[in-house]
């Protein structure tokens, strides 16, 4: 799978060590709009997915996280290789620790009906909702706004994500401002 891009806070020469939590994540376009969770508490957008799990692939994880996240069926056999995104800092839990976490991004679609989300405690206490939005309010959203306490290298991993889809010609360049799944 190819890099996309590297980000490296570089805050992190002194730790002691490293802690390594790899992801997998869905693209799913639909009518020139992308599948995003928008966190209602943040008001943040990223792409569905999550955590690989110890002993589960990516394609898997990626199919388990979009369902649980957005409420979205991945369709197996469309799934392919975007690129992925490597991400190096200090961790925001312990000042001793690195952490590292490759990205893997996967272009798929999904069946269209939903199902019922399956939230984790934070995910349901930032009131994931899952949206297909126009990727320049993300983007936007991301960059601009106050989102408290998040993690501003993860809004910014997925701006640039976005941005790549759009010079890529994935998707197109307009601001649509219909939001629903």
């Amino acid at each position: 799978m190819r890099l996309l891009f590297e980000l490296d806070k570089k805050d992190h020469a002194d730790c002691t060590k490293t802690f390594v939590r790899n992801s997998a994540r869905s693209i799913i376009i639909r009518n020139g709009r992308i599948a995003m969770v928008h966190s209602l508490k943040y008001d943040y957008y990223k792409f569905p997915g999550g955590g690989i799990e110890a002993g589960e692939d990516p394609i898997r994880t990626v199919i388990r996280e979009t369902r649980e996240e957005a409420g979205l069926t991945v369709i197996p056999g469309s799934i392919r290789a975007y690129g992925y995104v490597h991400r190096v800092q200090r961790s925001t839990k312990d000042e001793a620790e690195r952490f590292i976490q490759d990205n893997f991004y996967y272009l798929c679609e999904a069946e269209d009906d939903t199902v019922e989300q399956e939230l984790d405690g934070y995910e349901s206490d930032e009131r994931f909702t899952p949206e297909y939005i126009s990727p320049e309010i993300a983007i936007r959203r991301n960059r601009e706004d106050d989102h408290g306490p998040k993690d501003r290298i993860m809004l910014e991993r997925e701006a640039r994500v976005l941005e790549l889809l759009i010079q890529e010609g994935f998707l197109k360049q307009e601001d649509r401002h219909e939001t629903d799944l």
